[in-house]
């Protein structure tokens, strides 16, 4: 449950302000059909994640405990800077648009996940508590959690949320992750 748990609030938090949102939003003004677009989201984070997952999963099983500790502390700290940097993404035409809202969203959502922050953390997160199940449901359902509001409410704007405490309160959060790791 523990995995369930922190997998669901890491992501959920990391996933503010992130590309993918970004990305949400978008499509969100692009399609009228919400459901789609939900969905979309759902099963390539679901893809997406479960393929990290299983990375973590099988990369930490190829090295030695205390070396796999420090590892997986030292990415939750690497990540911890790294939500410091707002993330962008490209509103421009693109030729997925064309395939309608689901396989646009299914597509594009795949993508720009693609070695994004929360793609990273599903891999960390998989390492360090060897419980794939919880980890690609608790870090899907994080993305969900952060991702369907912006898609129901397709006006609202990330840039009225306080983005700089969003990104500190995070980094603060994959830090603590990081000590926690290093103590247990």
């Amino acid at each position: 449950m523990e995995a369930l748990l922190a997998s669901t609030f890491t992501v959920a938090i990391a996933e503010i302000g992130d590309k993918t949102q970004l990305l949400a939003l978008i499509l969100a003004a692009r399609f009228k059909n919400k459901t789609a677009i939900i969905l979309g989201i759902f099963l390539s984070t679901l893809a997406n994640h479960f393929a990290a997952a299983w990375l973590g999963q099988w990369a930490i099983n190829w090295i030695d405990p205390v070396t796999a500790r420090y590892l997986v502390a030292g990415s939750f700290f690497a990540i911890a800077l790294w939500v410091l940097v707002p993330d962008k993404v490209d509103a421009e035409e693109s030729r997925f648009y064309s395939m309608g809202p689901f396989l646009a969203t299914f597509i594009l959502f795949f993508i720009a996940e693609m070695g994004d922050k929360t793609q990273i953390a599903t891999v960390v997160l998989s390492a360090k508590y060897d419980a794939l199940a919880m980890v690609v449901m608790g870090t899907t359902l994080g993305m969900m959690i952060a991702n369907v509001p912006v898609v129901i409410a397709g006006h609202f704007s990330a840039e009225k949320l306080p983005m700089q405490w969003i990104h500190r309160g995070c980094a603060v959060l994959f830090a603590l992750l990081g000590v926690a790791t290093l103590m247990f």
